[in-house]
């Protein structure tokens, strides 16, 4: 009998399974729907769909940095369940499905899934990996930073594979990019581990610092509240908490404020120059709170506490000939902003027993 490419659709749409194990399995079936359907089942390519709609909020972030062609890759890939994500054919398939984005170019799940991989459709390839591991498994997301000659990339993945992070620069030469590429790795374990949003202060929206700016200083306020009543020291009361809201007018106002307490210190003019400069950095830290919360250069080093990031990379570029600056970021944490899944052993006994 002739399978039509009707009757594979039909058989597709009903069991979820790959258009060739379709093919395949109306081949062996002589046409016949119903057997086709029992042949996928007892391959188990039958049961992608209904996995497709158990949630999936486990998995693996998965990073992929080729230096040679300057590209780094980071995905996510969800399971069902964190036992799935240490198995090693789904860490195989995560690692797989990285390299393989990577190599295609390829942008969005969309092109993802028409693309091909090893010969095979990667939608018809991801469905037989469901059904082989036994659990819904989704490309969650996924990213591609490049450089030039002149930059560097280079990414780091927890160990656990919860996290992972990317991190590009441009650098003033190709031989500083040469050298720096361990320097980057090392601020994207930084940057796994102290989870800063953005690169800048300058990426941080006004509304939102002002917001915050208030909340910051209420829950300053509240605290010394309770340290007043145990009688202990106050927190600082922040006039600030980014950079963005110090502009040359607010600079002006605190490096008057400082000239004015060394001259009440009864300091000689002609050494202020060495101290005012120590000062404006205290006054920097003291009132960019939200810069070391959510912002990658702002943030203290987690290998050199003493000095921030953007303090750092600015040693590091003087270090190697030549400057650095960070142009592209990118953090997957595993299941941000996914619902997760809650069994309820009540309910699952109710329905066993109804």
């Amino acid at each position: 009998m002739e399978i039509t490419a009707q009757m594979v659709k039909e058989l597709r749409e009903s069991t979820g399974a790959g258009m060739m194990d379709c093919k395949k399995a109306l081949g062996e079936a002589n046409g016949d729907m119903e057997k086709a359907v029992d042949i996928l089942r007892e391959k188990g390519l039958g049961q992608a769909a209904k996995k497709a709609d158990r949630l999936a909020s486990e998995g693996l972030v998965s990073v992929e940095v080729c230096s040679k062609c300057k590209k780094a890759t980071i995905s996510e890939i969800n399971s069902e369940t964190d036992f799935v994500a240490r198995n090693p054919q789904f860490q195989a398939l995560a690692k797989d499905t990285t390299a393989h984005i990577q190599s295609s170019g390829i942008k969005t799940v969309e092109e993802l899934n028409t693309s091909t991989l090893n010969g095979v459709k990667f939608e018809e390839y991801f469905k037989t990996q469901i059904a082989t591991i036994g659990e819904n498994l989704v490309v969650r997301r996924f990213e591609t930073i490049s450089a030039d000659d002149k930059g560097v990339v280079n990414g780091y993945v927890h160990s656990n594979g919860r996290v992972g992070v990317l991190i590009g620069a441009a650098c003033e030469s190709a031989e500083v990019a040469n050298k720096a590429a361990e320097f980057i790795r090392n601020l994207c374990m930084h940057a796994a581990a102290m989870k800063p949003s953005v690169i800048s202060y300058k990426d941080l929206d006004k509304d939102f610092v002002e917001k915050e700016f208030i909340a910051l200083r209420a829950e300053l306020e509240k605290e010394n509240e309770e340290l007043k009543r145990l009688g202990k020291p106050l927190h600082h009361i922040p006039e600030y908490a980014s950079r963005c809201q110090i502009g040359e007018a607010e600079l002006a106002k605190a490096t008057k404020a400082i000239e004015e307490e060394l001259k009440a210190e009864g300091k000689p003019e002609k050494i202020w120059d060495k101290i005012i400069p120590g000062k404006i950095e205290r006054f920097y830290a003291d009132n960019t709170v939200l810069d070391q919360r959510l912002t990658l250069l702002g943030q203290f080093y987690v290998m050199d506490d003493k000095k921030t990031i953007e303090q750092v990379i600015e040693e590091k570029g003087k270090e190697l000939g030549g400057k650095i600056e960070i142009v592209k970021y990118v953090r997957f944490e595993l299941g941000e902003g996914l619902e997760k899944k809650v069994d309820d052993f009540a309910a699952e006994v109710a329905a066993q027993i109804g």
